[in-house]
């Protein structure tokens, strides 16, 4: 291994805590769903609301990180998304309100939304291009991540409460801790921010050259020709076209055939329901009978389920190409969304008394495990893989934008309408999931293009 790579693995760890923060962030509510719904006696409606305020947020970080980053730095960026979750973090842990937690969501959502566009593109421009594929699966890798990690703390907090969401723990209730606990990953991201370099690309940008010089000679090695490299960075951005939304427009229905085709697949990963899980598993295993402490552990064992799916994912996208694997797993999510539905039609009782019976309790357990493995060894990279890769040049950037902003949107309908879903007919919601599954299978096979092994320039 090349001296300097372990310096450049550092600081792509280093970057990728913003996407540990990003998984920790969107997950950690889980556990304090039904806390929350006691503390402030709210109903499905108003609870889904608080829930998916983040969701909010993470639209308008999204939006505005590549400018703040382009005009201040990739590091600053970095480091106001560390103080808006550290702000976030200590808010949402002592709320005076519900309205006020709602808030302390939304801030948390736009530093998400600011740490899942800026991660990615700094480790882009700091990695030596023979190794960038491999680190750039640091982000995915610390997301994934960042979900089991808050709930094994969530799990943890739980058993110091005796159990009990609402039970005490050193003056504050067991999901106040929960919440509050992120401050510890949001100051080692925002310290961590303080040691590493700032981007070469927009050290160039700026006229830093010298800087840019010694940060190339750091990432790259001594054998490499800085002033080369300096010559062949300002080359691509000077044919760079920065493409806007009117770049988008054509075709019979507004957009080119191409954007509709990435806005289809960003829809279609998240109203499969995936973030259900992430979001509520917590709140549903306890809404089929199943003890709170159990259910925390069942959130945890479904987040290692997707570390092991996603690993698999990221050594197979390569091989077997986009296509079969995203078909691969609309198959298993399609099936498993069935089982589940198939099975949470055999709840009974209502409020406190709900009952379900062993054999469909185990068989939703299992349910909802295949399809989480089925979705993180397919969806969850695929969908990101193909959006990086299926557009022209020209509109990357723009379209890219659009896709996400889609997925976020399709993100908070989901979200916000599970808990009302969920009281009208829980078995019914995992119907209508299981249709977008199977749906899903002719939308691949029709539309979606096969990216594996052209070059970005082939796209145009």
């Amino acid at each position: 291994m090349p001296e300097h790579l372990g310096h450049v693995i550092f600081i792509t760890a280093a970057a990728a805590m913003g996407g540990f923060l990003f998984g920790y962030d969107s997950s950690v509510i889980n556990g304090a769903v039904e806390a929350i719904r006691g503390r402030f006696d709210i109903g499905s409606e108003a609870l889904a609301q608080v829930i998916a305020a983040a969701l909010i947020g993470c639209a308008i970080g999204a939006t505005t990180a590549g400018r703040i980053a382009d005009r201040i730095g990739r590091i600053r960026c970095m480091q106001i998304a560390a103080v808006l979750f550290t702000i976030s973090a200590i808010g949402s842990a002592v709320p005076f309100a519900l309205w006020d937690l709602a808030m302390w969501r939304v801030l948390g959502g736009v530093a998400i939304g600011m740490a899942s566009v800026i991660g990615p593109a700094y480790i882009a421009e700091v990695s030596p291009p023979a190794y960038r594929g491999r680190l750039a699966s640091f982000q995915q890798a610390a997301i994934v991540v960042g979900i089991a990690v808050s709930q094994l703390v969530n799990w943890g907090i739980l058993h110091l409460a005796g159990g009990d969401q609402r039970g005490t723990v050193a003056g504050l209730e067991a999901w106040q801790w929960m919440l509050g606990v992120m401050v510890v990953p949001a100051v080692l991201y925002g310290l961590l921010s303080l040691v590493i370099p700032e981007s070469p690309r927009f050290l160039i940008s700026v006229g830093r050259y010298d800087q840019a010089r010694a940060v190339l000679a750091e990432v790259e090695g001594k054998d490499v020709d800085i002033d080369l490299r300096i010559d062949e960075i300002q080359e691509a951005m000077r044919r760079e076209h920065r493409s806007t939304f009117r770049d988008l427009l054509g075709g019979r229905a507004g957009l080119l055939p191409i954007v509709w085709i990435g806005i289809g697949l960003s829809v279609f990963q998240q109203l499969v329901g995936i973030n259900v899980i992430f979001y509520y598993s917590s709140s549903l295993w306890q809404s089929v009978g199943i003890d709170p402490s159990s259910s925390f552990f069942y959130s945890f064992t479904t987040s290692i389920i997707n570390i092991i799916g996603t690993v698999i994912a990221m050594s197979l996208v390569d091989r077997i190409g986009r296509k079969p694997l995203a078909l691969i797993g609309s198959a298993g999510m399609a099936v498993s969304l069935a089982v589940a539905a198939w099975a949470f039609s055999a709840k009974t009782g209502t409020g406190e008394d709900i009952r379900m019976p062993d054999t469909q309790g185990t068989v939703a357990l299992v349910a909802a495990h295949s399809f989480v493995l089925f979705f993180a060894l397919s969806w969850g990279v695929v969908v990101w893989v193909l959006l990086g890769e299926m557009f022209p040049n020209r509109i990357r950037a723009a379209a890219l934008g659009v896709a996400a902003s889609a997925q976020w949107v399709a993100n908070w309908a989901i979200t916000v309408s599970f808990p009302t879903l969920s009281d009208w007919n829980l078995s019914g919601a995992y119907v209508m999931y299981t249709i977008f599954a199977v749906l899903s299978i002719p939308f691949i096979l029709k539309w979606v293009p096969e990216t594996k092994g052209k070059s970005l320039e082939e796209m145009g």
